[in-house]
């Protein structure tokens, strides 16, 4: 008995001088005190080749490694362009049809062809990769049939090397976009603007059906008339007519350069089986590199040793100097080592490391909002104090997104061109109830939309100028929806009153086609059917999966759906393309998903895509905006509301919605880290100790007991 005492003292004492360390560190100890930055990804990224990424969950990975030849300022708003890899922003020469030069701003009408011309930086080198490896004579050292053996991920490869960005490698990725066996989902757009790229896409369909599925076709052998090489550090680009949202193109990872020597790489037999390719290894000349690729648990990205250092900028918006913004103005960039990104499948637990400082910065979920962000009578948020005590920071802003409802105008109901038409869909538009909505299902975390046009894009205009008088009164210097009674009347017009149809008595029954949700998704169905109800309207839910939700969308199957875009780039064209006639997904299978066709609202929207941002292409917005409030082939919903939350350790962080490359600005305090993580985590010693002395009370009658029968025993 007495052995078992010391044991269990020896146990607890044990358990208690373990209390002094952190047990709870989801990280190895090797990277302790090193400067790394920690975050965490959701999906899995499908595609990290340039030519086919078009996801945000890929472009956080494609962004930090590929460099297109211009960027967005990190810090100014609203957005603007510069040069990345180029020496300065390409100005277009516009040429009329006998190739005759025009003025600069000559209206689109005239122009038969734009050129730009690019022109490199010199010294920009690619990351060390083995595709660059030459052997003695030359020649690729990692080329032949058998390269693929043996090898499971690119660290395999014990060779490598670097070598400097040429305007080739730009060539060469623009001529993959028409690459049949890689469907770049801008080709079709592309081959419309590049001149040659339709006709080059051609020949390599034709050359594709006469070689091996799985053979490397060389694309320096097939020519592209719109793309010249003029030196090794120049080229230029011929496009059709005038196209000035074509720079904003030139900042997407999709003009990313890829070299010839890494797509023969990647080609050889055997390296696709083992996701030896560009989608899994991505090559670039930007500040990252891909180190480790676990879709499934984790992706690491270490700084480029052959990074060129970019300079941090020195200017930016209003409160940008008073933020810290610009304390680190001129210094070589990237100021972090390492970013690892850690799979969370789980809300919770994410929010949990976040909070224990084992990741930098985080979003907020709908569970975690109330224990992170407190909102006021007015509106306003503000951080708990809970958030405050930790020292960390909110981040909001206003997306270049828009979330709405859909109506399908080829469908007999709620379709059409009339008047009539035009008012059941006002008075659906106004029954909806968007701010409750963005109230309820949000936190808040919404601005109800106008028009398709968010906050930060050219023609979105705020006030009494920018509302939806169809939908809303200007009352009191603030918009207010139009009451119930104002759709029911508008109901009764069109043809529906309370409700029912005037020539059949029938019920107004309306369908909503949508994908079987998640979480939640019953209780806002719920609330959208009621929200039908006020009008006395039926709303039928008829949810499916995603692919048969996008059959019903391809052929017009639907009478109501609910979508979202998010900008490519911040251009009006960007949003109001996506009611286009010309783009009517069941005529042409464009984004027009609401099938709208107004013969006025197109021959605005054709003379305003090519015009400079003047006054007078705000005249044409606004004509253009009217006419979509008025004929309502959508109910505008809400532009989402970013709100983003970040350590006090963690530097240079700015929300930006349209340029991805944001790692490179970013700065870690690894100092002040460890010492909060220490802080926060430490071990709460106090229930083993009592939890010991428990067990020493209980066991302490036992052994006194033991102890005398022993001695009883003993003197008999």
């Amino acid at each position: 008995m007495r052995n078992a005492l010391k044991k269990i003292g020896l146990l607890c004492l044990l358990v208690l001088a373990g209390c002094g360390g952190v047990w709870n560190d989801p990280y190895p100890a090797i990277e302790a005190g090193r400067n790394i930055l920690y975050t965490a990804f959701i999906e899995r990224p499908k595609h990290l080749d340039p030519v086919q990424s078009y996801t945000e969950d890929e472009i956080t990975f494609t962004a930090q490694i590929y460099e297109p030849p211009l960027q967005y300022h990190y810090l100014k708003r609203p957005y603007e362009l510069e040069a990345l890899t180029l020496r300065e922003v390409p100005m277009p020469r516009f040429l009329d049809a006998k190739g005759r030069l025009l003025p600069a701003d000559a209206p689109a009408e005239q122009v038969a062809e734009s050129i730009y011309e690019l022109k490199i930086k010199p010294g920009i080198r690619y990351q060390p990769h083995p595709a660059f490896a030459l052997d003695e004579a030359g020649q690729p050292l990692y080329l032949g049939a058998q390269t693929a053996e043996k090898r499971q991920v690119i660290a395999d490869f014990p060779q490598t090397a670097t070598r400097e960005l040429k305007a080739d490698d730009y060539i060469y990725q623009i001529k993959r976009l028409a690459h049949p066996r890689l469907h770049s989902p801008i080709f079709g757009m592309m081959g419309e603007k590049i001149v040659g790229l339709k006709e080059l896409g051609a020949n390599l369909q034709k050359a594709a059906k006469t070689i091996p599925a799985d053979a490397w076709i060389d694309l320096d052998t097939y020519p592209l008339s719109g793309v010249d090489k003029i030196d090794q550090y120049t080229f230029r680009i011929r496009l059709k007519g005038k196209y000035p949202q074509f720079l904003y193109w030139l900042a997407m990872p999709f003009f990313a350069p890829v070299p010839r020597e890494v797509d023969r790489f990647f080609a050889q037999p055997g390296m696709q089986e083992k996701n030896l390719s560009l989608d899994w290894w991505p090559v670039g000349t930007g500040a990252y590199m891909m180190a480790e690729n676990d879709p499934n648990r984790r992706m690491v990205l270490t700084k480029n040793p052959e990074y060129r250092g970019e300079s941090y900028p020195c200017t930016g918006a209003a409160g940008d100097r008073e933020a810290g913004l610009l304390a680190d103005c001129g210094k070589k960039m990237p100021f972090i080592e390492q970013v690892v990104f850690t799979r969370e499948k789980e809300a919770i637990p994410y929010w949990n490391k976040f909070l224990q400082g084992y990741y930098d910065a985080s979003g907020i979920s709908s569970d975690s909002f109330d224990q992170a962000v407190r909102v006021n009578v007015g509106g306003e948020t503000a951080l708990t104090d809970e958030m405050e005590k930790k020292g960390i920071r909110l981040r909001t802003s206003v997306r270049a997104s828009v979330f709405y409802t859909g109506f399908n105008l080829q469908d007999p109901v709620v379709g059409g061109t009339s008047a009539q038409a035009a008012k059941l869909r006002q008075a659906i538009s106004i029954a909806i109830d968007q701010e409750e909505y963005i109230s309820i299902f949000m936190n808040g975390r919404g601005l109800v939309a106008q028009s398709p046009l968010p906050p930060g894009i050219f023609g979105y205009e705020d006030g009494r100028a920018g509302i939806n008088p169809y939908v809303y009164d200007w009352v009191a210097g603030k918009p207010q929806r139009k009451s119930v009674e104002e759709a029911k009347k508008l109901l009764a017009e069109a043809g529906y009153p309370n409700g029912r149809d005037v020539k059949t008595g029938e019920p107004l029954v309306i369908n909503l086609d949508t994908t079987s949700g998640g979480m939640g998704e019953k209780s806002r169905l719920d609330w959208l059917t009621r929200q039908f109800n006020k009008i006395n309207v039926q709303l039928v839910v008829r949810a499916t999966d995603f692919n048969r939700f996008q059959e019903k969308i391809r052929k017009g199957n639907v009478q109501l759906y609910f979508l979202g875009w998010n900008a490519d780039y911040p251009d009006p064209e960007n949003f109001l393309f996506l009611l286009d006639g010309r783009e009517s997904k069941v005529k042409s299978s464009g984004e027009n998903t609401s099938n709208y066709i107004n013969p006025e609202y197109d021959r605005l929207f054709e003379r305003m895509k090519s015009m400079d941002n003047t006054p007078a292409r705000l005249q044409i917005i606004r004509r253009m905006l009217r006419t979509l409030q008025h004929d309502a082939p959508w109910v505008f919903g809400f532009f989402p509301k970013s709100y983003t939350l970040d350590h006090v350790w963690l530097g240079n962080r700015k929300p930006i919605d349209v340029g991805h490359n944001t790692l490179k600005y970013q700065r870690v305090n690894v100092a002040e880290r460890a010492r909060l993580r220490a802080e926060w985590n430490r071990p709460v010693w106090w229930p083993l100790v009592l939890a010991a002395v428990a067990l020493v009370l209980v066991l302490l009658p036992a052994v006194l007991g033991y102890r005398r029968r022993e001695k009883k025993a003993a003197l008999s």
